[in-house]
C-alpha cells in the first residue's frame, strides 16, 4: 500500500514553482534545491528534486511517465489482478461441475 505524503499538494506545487523561479539565481540546480527546500521545511532536497522532475514530466518538458499515466497503470494492474482471481475461481468451479457430470447417476 502506498504511503501518504506528509506534504500537502499545495506545498509541493508552491515549492516546485519556487525552484523554477530561482533556478537561474544559483550556479547549480542542487544549490537552488537546497535553498528552496529549507524555506517551507522540506526535510530533503532530494524530495524536492523528485517533485521538480515529476512536474517536468507532467508538463512535457521531460520524457517519462506522467502522474495520470502512472495512476492509470496502477488502476489497470489492480483490475487485471482482480480479473485473474475471478478467472481462477471460474476455472475451479468449471472443473468441479465437470467432475460431477462424469460420475454415474444413482436413480432410486
Amino acid at each position: 500500500m502506498a504511503r501518504l505524503s506528509p506534504y500537502p499538494l499545495e506545498l509541493r506545487n508552491r515549492a516546485v514553482r519556487m525552484v523554477t523561479g530561482v533556478r537561474a539565481d544559483y550556479d547549480t540546480e542542487t544549490a537552488a534545491l537546497r535553498a528552496v527546500a529549507v524555506k517551507p521545511g522540506i526535510r530533503s532536497p532530494e524530495t524536492l528534486r523528485n517533485w521538480v522532475r515529476q512536474a517536468e514530466v507532467d508538463t512535457g518538458q521531460r520524457a517519462g511517465t506522467t502522474t495520470e499515466e502512472a495512476a492509470e497503470i496502477k488502476r489497470l494492474r489492480r483490475e487485471n489482478a482482480e480479473l485473474k482471481r475471478a478467472n481462477e475461481i471460474l476455472k475451479a468451479a468449471a472443473g468441479f461441475f465437470a467432475a460431477g457430470l462424469d460420475r454415474p447417476q444413482r436413480f432410486s
